[in-house]
């Protein structure tokens, strides 16, 4: 399909935006080693918002991939991830805090550096947030697109170095209009010692209409019941149909 719009966020870039329901956005790693993190909300009352326990327990994952449902905290969904070359993608580390980078990769500032200095997470979705009329308050757990992080018996998380290569893909698709925040800031548990953050392209189309055999929509019951949620919530709301 055509592209709506296309937009290279950079490394250590931000952006965030309002994108309608039935719109494709695929993000594309531009070299290896990409990790961007999102955050999403209900575009017109961002009191809902992605919600990190809700999508995985009621999906029975601790990872995210194709046929996965981002849940809201009202049992809708905003998105669908439609396509995936990576498999897993992390759901459960968060960002980072600028002292976490100062830390790990040495203090840098705009003034010295100018946009090479190195940023957080935490500032730059701080950032995005006011610009949208909200505060760090109302920051959630984000999820980490093209990073794979595991947990073992005891507990610990760990991360998978080499997990995305140039050229991975991951697609998501809206089902509510949304507002969508992105940091390219690096995975927190990331062990390199270098600020590893790469360009991520976001792309941005139409996409086709929810069918009967939708993969998202069968994947589980759980997520049948959130998309009826979603498709109520539309009628009553736009008077639209699905």
């Amino acid at each position: 399909m055509t592209a709506i719009s296309t937009k290279l966020i950079p490394a250590g870039g931000k952006w965030s935006g309002r994108i309608s329901r039935g719109k494709s956005i695929t993000f594309t790693a531009m070299e290896d080693g990409a990790n961007i993190s999102l955050l999403l909300y209900n575009a017109h009352d961002t009191a809902e918002r992605y919600n990190m326990p809700d999508t995985l327990k009621a999906q029975y994952t601790a990872h995210l991939t194709k046929g996965n449902v981002l849940m809201s905290d009202n049992g809708r969904v905003l998105a669908s991830i439609a396509d995936d070359s990576l498999g897993w993608h992390d759901a459960i580390s968060g960002y980072t805090s600028r002292n976490m980078i100062d830390a790990r990769y040495g203090k840098t500032t705009y003034q010295e550096k100018r946009n090479d200095w190195y940023r957080s997470g935490e500032e730059n979705f701080a950032v995005e947030l006011f610009r949208n009329g909200l505060t760090t308050r109302d920051l959630v757990p984000v999820i980490n697109l093209f990073s794979k992080i595991y947990c073992i018996e005891d507990g610990a998380m760990h991360f998978v170095s080499g997990h995305s290569k140039k050229g991975d893909t991951v697609t998501l698709r809206t089902e509510m209009d949304v507002l969508l925040i992105l940091s390219n800031t690096p995975n927190p548990l990331d062990p390199s010692t270098s600020y590893p953050s790469v360009p991520v392209e976001v792309t941005i189309t139409d996409a086709a209409p929810v069918q009967e055999d939708d993969f998202c929509l069968n994947h589980r019951p759980e997520n049948r019941r959130a998309f009826e949620n979603t498709w109520d919530h539309t009628l009553l709301t736009e008077g639209g149909i699905r």
